[in-house]
């Protein structure tokens, strides 16, 4: 079986690792992991503060104080640019894996095969990022609902369902207790203030893990949207590490995803069901294919709905959102699936992990 190198790129202002917040950096992380544990090589380009089992080219990061302005951004770019072209001209790369919105802007010199797994709803991309003019570059959505809305185009390739650590999380065990429980980015389209709006018109507690990242219109959503509807019932946590995210999973009455955009998958709805925690989800993109109505949880249309599953919650069955995650949303498949692809794509036969 042929050794691998794979060169994987993170979004430019989000570190990756096993506490990464990001959906798009945990796939990464995991992706990263899988390589090294099948005797592949895996290099990372990522911003600094990232924890990788391959190697990691650090891209130093704007202050964590600093508002990300235009000048912010031009000036990553150029820092990501950089490091691609000093990862490719030093290691003879078998394939390159971009993750981010921003994939499209970076000039990825001509060679090996390049895929760039779309994690973001298609209509957040520019109509030019699906226009491959490199040769051999290739797109991959993370559920059928996102390809089913993403353009036509002759260089997408079969989806690849998103994973999680289901056995980990389903090892977690703690008493459960009252409090729901939301999990996003801090940001107008996870739409944080209605999941408080439906705890506050339920009387039902809420707890709130999310990062705050320095765009200055995610900071003035906290403030103004957000921080007015907070007390010691209804509380932000800030960002959470893996360990204390799955036992709060655990213990909550459910997880609510009141999102106002077409996710395209949802990873800490997986990591619910995983912990055997029913989910309240608004009917939005790929989230009716990851909550099955009535069996892990609701998928509702508005507001109200949301605060009437919240009094029905306690009819879902606890194990069997556990058997559901089991069944559909193991780690090692999607890791299994991508290590597929690169074999594919690669033409060479790969050592898969384990």
């Amino acid at each position: 079986m042929r050794r691998l190198t794979i060169l994987s790129v993170g979004y430019k202002f989000a570190p990756v690792g096993p506490d990464a917040v990001g959906g798009s950096e945990q796939v990464l992380t995991a992706i990263d992991q899988a390589l090294v544990r099948a005797g592949h090589r895996s290099i990372v380009v990522a911003m600094e503060g990232s924890r990788t089992a391959g190697e990691l080219i650090a891209v130093p990061g704007p202050p964590p104080s600093e508002p990300i302005l235009e000048p912010a951004v031009v000036l990553q770019r150029q820092r990501v640019q950089e490091a691609i072209e000093h990862a490719m001209g030093q290691n003879a790369i078998d394939l390159v894996h971009m993750h981010g919105l921003d994939f499209h802007e970076f000039r990825v010199p001509p060679g090996p095969p390049m895929l760039a797994t779309l994690h973001l709803p298609p209509d957040w991309y520019p109509p030019g990022a699906f226009e491959m003019r490199r040769p051999q570059t290739w797109l991959n959505c993370v559920s059928d609902s996102e390809a089913g809305s993403t353009r036509a185009c002759p260089h997408l390739l079969p989806p690849i369902p998103n994973g999680v650590p289901v056995g980990r999380l389903a090892a977690t065990r703690v008493g459960q207790r009252d409090y729901a429980l939301m999990l996003a980015r801090v940001c107008p389209e996870k739409g944080l203030h209605l999941g408080l709006q439906a705890a506050r018109a339920a009387d039902v507690p809420l707890l709130i893990g999310g990062e705050i990242f320095p765009y200055p219109a995610h900071r003035r959503y906290f403030e103004t949207e957000v921080a007015p509807l907070l007390d010691e019932r209804w509380r932000y946590l800030g960002p959470l590490a893996f360990d204390r995210k799955r036992r709060l999973l655990a213990g909550a009455r459910c997880l609510l995803i009141p999102s106002l955009v077409a996710e395209t998958s949802s990873l800490v709805a997986m990591e619910a069901a995983s912990c055997g925690t029913p989910v309240i989800a608004f009917r939005r993109g790929a989230l009716p294919e990851v909550v099955e109505d009535g069996r892990t949880g609701f998928v509702v249309n508005d507001l109200d709905g949301m605060i009437d599953a919240l009094g029905r919650i306690g009819t879902i069955d606890r194990a069997l959102c556990r058997r559901v995650a089991a069944e559909r949303f193991s780690l090692e498949r999607m890791t299994g699936a991508y290590l597929a692809r690169y074999a594919e794509l690669t033409g060479h036969a790969v050592t898969l992990a384990a």
